[in-house]
């Protein structure tokens, strides 16, 4: 059913795993380009969020700290603690600053708005939309200065409505939603035809229409300035919605190269089959497929929706089984990249140590050169020569903070098993400390 595509995947579910034969450092090398106050903090940091009651009540906590110490003193030790360690700054000459020390220690910025909209959280008309498109396409031209390649993040909650994602995505559920809802319709939208679907009411293809131009503007400004655009995923009940639009923007933009990526969730027992259908697709429609490949964010919350709502639970049930998922959707993406690393390009957005050797080494016995651009990593702590993007938002305090404490929550089972990285942290400092070389 999903022609060669369906073979890919046959291929990559049975992968076997790669021989130890290409090694790469996770030795922490890059940290000797960091200050003894950076190293410090961040072995600090990351020992505070991996503490479970602590990122709980962040929210209460910053709260009562601000009415206590004054917004002034407030904002200043945040600058020097949580702020500083994950946000690029406020004002474009401050991220301008970031980019160049990330460029410095051999690490590409991956820039990201701190916007985003849940179920429930609706806002009353274009306006706030329209806001946000403006810091949107700032986010373009912010990121077009990051050097060779850039990236940026998009939520496509940030343009359009969750509560219409939502119903975009129960739609496609159900018969004749996919008909209906088809990428064709959607792409014609985006290029100027009138949203008129029969499910929808009025006031929602309005909003429908406004978005879909929104994320399109967005994405052709970034083509125009040489930024790739990653779709983040969200939530198991708006990604439908955010798939279809996701894909439609490919189809669009992605003729000659892989300008919109879409974001895979491993951790999603669904994630492979999906995954192998959107790349056959891809080669169908004829457009370029670019991949963001994690494990994901929200699994406390998505168990408790199961739960609470009584449907089954969409996510791999161990630890285990979503490292299985990851290794097989990468062993499924890479041997695409190997047949052609144009039409499909791959970022291994894990901090996982297994995961990222397994693809070091699937990429050398596929001969996938490690600088061609095909295929690049998240933040790591062993470079050799691979393109290495570290995520990082930017904004004001006061409008970055309510967005790392969602992350920290959200993130927490990963917060916990950094250790790796603390490790490193800490024998650096132990290293200066004693004045060894």
């Amino acid at each position: 059913m999903l022609g060669r595509g369906g073979r890919w995947l046959q291929r990559a579910g049975g992968a076997a795993p790669a021989p130890h034969g290409a090694q790469l450092s996770f030795d922490g090398a890059v940290l000797r380009l960091k200050s003894g106050w950076e190293l410090a903090r961040g072995l600090l940091v990351l020992r505070l969020c991996g503490l479970p009651g602590l990122v709980r009540r962040a929210p209460t906590l910053l709260s009562v700290s601000r009415r206590l110490l004054g917004h002034r003193l407030w904002g200043s030790l945040l600058r020097a603690s949580f702020y500083g360690q994950f946000v690029a700054g406020q004002t474009p000459p401050e991220v301008g600053v970031t980019v160049q020390r990330l460029r410095a220690l051999g690490l590409r910025p991956l820039l990201a708005v701190p916007i985003e909209e849940d179920v429930g959280q609706d806002k009353e008309g274009e306006g706030w939309y329209e806001g946000n498109r403006g810091a949107v396409l700032g986010c373009v031209g912010l990121s077009a200065q990051g050097g060779s390649q850039p990236m940026m993040q998009l939520k496509v909650t940030a343009l359009m409505s969750a509560r219409l994602c939502r119903t975009v995505s129960l739609r496609l559920g159900e018969p004749g939603g996919l008909s209906e809802f088809s990428m064709d319709r959607v792409m014609a939208v985006m290029g100027g035809e009138e949203a008129n679907f029969s499910s929808l009411s009025p006031a929602e293809n309005r909003h429908l229409q406004a978005s879909l131009l929104r994320l399109d503007g967005v994405t052709q400004r970034a083509v125009e300035a040489g930024v790739r655009v990653l779709v983040d995923a969200e939530y198991t009940y708006v990604n439908p919605a955010l798939t279809l639009v996701t894909l439609a923007l490919m189809g669009r933009w992605n003729r000659a190269q892989p300008w919109v990526w879409n974001t895979y969730q491993c951790y999603l027992q669904d994630c492979l089959v999906r995954l192998g259908a959107d790349a056959a697709l891809a080669e169908r429609r004829g457009f370029c497929f670019g991949v963001k490949l994690v494990r994901g964010a929200y699994l406390e919350q998505e168990r408790r929706l199961a739960r609470e709502r009584g449907y089954p639970d969409p996510l791999h049930p161990t630890w285990e089984a979503t490292n299985h998922s990851y290794q097989h959707c990468l062993d499924l993406l890479l041997e695409l990249v190997a047949r052609d690393g144009q039409q499909c390009q791959l970022i291994v957005a894990s901090h996982n140590e297994t995961s990222v050797s397994h693809a070091i080494r699937r990429m050398e016995e596929l001969g996938i050169a490690k600088d061609g651009g095909a295929v690049c990593f998240g933040q790591l702590l062993g470079q050799a020569g691979y393109a290495i993007y570290k995520s990082i938002p930017y904004g004001a305090v006061e409008d970055v903070l309510p967005y790392l404490v969602r992350r920290a929550q959200e993130n927490q089972s990963v917060l916990q098993g950094i250790r790796k990285e603390r490790d490193l942290l800490r024998r650096e400092l132990w290293r200066r400390l004693l004045r060894r070389p």
